[in-house]
């Protein structure tokens, strides 16, 4: 069996930054198990393999893998995989040649926008497939013990650390500077002790910053997850700016941030996030950015 794949990075438009993904095209006759594997094989934080849709009317379901793990729904990966596909043209024979796609996942349906600049695809923004839920708090003194910091490094003021999902959980909390975040380093035997414990165990760090270029800096741990760290996390930082629209008092509001992440780790990203408040609810969430081409090829199974 030969199944044809890209990579992509994704969150920018310089290759060999962002966030990297594979995505395995027409992969339906792959089960899941082989599905982990290429995943391992290729090792990168996540891994797409396109299928059939189950509904005509969408355009395709989107498996997507980390090594280690299936994951419900993902940011860059349904970015990345949209942009290879309207690049392509088509999807299992039928043209694509809107600007709207709706992938099937385990999360729910994700609504994505192709973006164009001219006529060139140059990415894709996702509207996340479940609303924001806000779940239970994290104490301070256990972000500070898996990521190296201390306790006064944690910012308690807007909100303490908690978990926050839209469609994929994660413990958000903000530091006090930048330094602070540029300072932190997972602990991997607490991440492995403690942090499982909790019902959500991928860390996202951030920090609000004065800057003519961006409005936020974050990073993200998961090393237990085979993720020491990840360039850019489009699930977390949809459920960040999602937060951020909570936290606010207006009861309407549109709210936009320039997310940069990856920074550290020499990946640099930027992703565009933004959130709807009506009648004092978020109603929609959305992340998106820019994505560059880097390989294509194919791979073989005995």
């Amino acid at each position: 069996m030969r199944l044809s794949f890209e990579t992509v990075d994704v969150f920018t438009s310089a290759q060999f930054s962002g966030n990297p993904l594979a995505v395995v095209l027409d992969a339906e006759a792959l089960s899941g198990d082989q599905m982990q594997a290429i995943a391992a094989e290729f090792n990168l934080s996540e891994t797409t393999f396109v299928l059939p849709p189950k509904d005509p009317a969408h355009t395709a379901q989107v498996r997507i893998f980390t090594p280690r793990h299936e994951m419900p729904f993902a940011g860059h990966p349904n970015v990345g995989t949209a942009f290879v596909l309207a690049r392509a043209g088509a999807c299992y024979g039928r043209p694509i040649d809107g600007a709207a796609l709706i992938f099937e996942e385990q999360a729910g349906l994700v609504a994505v926008d192709v973006l164009r600049d001219g006529g060139r695809v140059s990415g894709a923004r996702l509207a996340s497939p479940q609303p924001l839920t806000i779940g239970a708090k994290v104490a301070a003194e256990l972000i500070g013990s898996a990521c190296s910091l201390s306790f006064d490094d944690i910012e308690t003021a807007n909100h303490q650390p908690c978990i926050a999902s839209c469609g994929a959980a994660f413990i958000i909390a903000e530091l006090t500077n930048r330094d602070a975040l540029s300072a932190a380093e997972p602990r991997i035997d607490v991440f492995r002790d403690q942090v499982s414990r909790q019902p959500a165990t991928s860390v996202l760090l951030y920090t609000q910053v004065a800057d003519d270029e961006v409005d936020i800096r974050a990073r993200m741990f998961a090393p237990h997850r085979g993720i020491f760290e990840d360039p850019a996390t489009g699930s977390a930082n949809v459920a960040l700016i999602g937060l951020l629209a909570t936290l606010r008092a207006e009861p309407e509001l549109s709210l936009s941030k320039r997310i940069a992440q990856g920074v550290e780790m020499g990946r640099p990203s930027l992703l565009q996030a933004s959130a709807e408040k009506r009648g004092g609810v978020v109603t929609a969430t959305m992340i998106g950015g820019d994505c560059v081409p880097v390989m294509s090829g194919a791979i073989a199974l005995a």
